[in-house]
């Protein structure tokens, strides 16, 4: 999908619904692409130190990121088999105001015919934000990070971590899952796993909404050189609400990735740096490399 998010939708059921047999085999793949997992420590930097670095790096990004304008294609689908029985889309220009400030402006809406499945202000916040994950410095002390090996994926060698949440804070949302982190310029490339928790009704309270949050993949693509922003989220889950299933698929893709505005600064722990994007000399040719 994409992407997070660093990433998830929240679906309610407001429709009884009949199991589906197909539903069973759906799955998002986290394994996509990737090589063989090494269980290998990291030689010359410890797992703490590359932790540490690419938590600096999201600080950047997730800076970096409102300097930039793109295109938001977002697609919820309810499937009956292989059959698309009800499809949400919303295609949406993205930019920002001088003071970070996210603006939205929507190209294309087509009527929604889900019928199984409605959408919550919380499945639009991770549109926005869940779905394309960003862990930076100031997150991490909300994370136990777990490096499990060196993997290759696609034409990228990187470094692998589990992550999950410390504690449950009521009212807030984290991602549970694995990252894979660029062993290069040590950024994060690739995400795989789920907002948590889930609200699941009780029978205590049959009239309680429940929100469920399907598995979902987001994978970046380096982006002027350096930004390695997400550009593809998809999820192909089955949601099992209290005594029904709803096999369901989402697809996000970010595009047209565009800098905008005058010459801006990257300020990180109160350093002002240029943004290379400003001065052509000291920007590198995008590798051909994308997760």
């Amino acid at each position: 999908m994409n992407f997070s998010r660093i990433v998830r939708v929240v679906l309610i059921s407001c429709f009884a619904v009949a199991t589906l047999p197909s539903a069973l085999i759906a799955q998002t793949n986290c394994d996509e692409g990737t090589g063989p997992l090494n269980p290998a420590q990291p030689q010359g930097v410890t797992p703490q130190q590359i932790i540490e670095k690419f938590g600096a790096k999201e600080e950047i990004f997730r800076q970096a990121l409102n300097n930039y304008v793109y295109t938001q294609d977002i697609t919820v689908q309810e499937l009956d088999g292989s059959t698309v029985s009800g499809e949400f889309r919303l295609v949406q220009e993205i930019t920002y105001d001088d003071k970070g400030g996210r603006i939205e402006n929507v190209t294309f809406a087509p009527q929604n015919t889900l019928r199984q499945l409605s959408l919550s202000r919380e499945d639009y916040e991770d549109f926005r934000y869940k779905m394309a994950f960003v862990l930076t410095s100031s997150d991490l002390p909300q994370y136990n990070l777990l490096y499990v090996g060196q993997q290759r994926q696609d034409e990228v060698d990187t470094y692998v971590f589990d992550i999950a949440p410390k504690t449950f804070v009521k009212g807030q949302r984290y991602f549970q899952g694995r990252i894979w982190v660029d062993n290069h310029d040590l950024q994060i490339v690739k995400s795989c796993g789920k907002t948590v928790p889930d609200t699941i009704a009780t029978k205590k309270k049959k009239n309680e909404t429940e929100n469920l949050s399907p598995k979902f993949v987001t994978y970046r693509e380096q982006i002027d050189g350096q930004y390695w922003f997400p550009t593809y989220i998809r999820a192909d889950d089955v949601l099992h609400f209290r005594g029904n299933d709803v096999h369901m698929r989402e697809i996000i893709k970010l595009t047209n990735y565009k800098r905008f505005g005058s010459k801006t600064k990257i300020i990180f722990k109160g350093e002002a740096k240029e943004d290379p994007k400003d001065n052509p000399k000291d920007n590198p040719k995008t590798p051909e490399k994308k997760p």
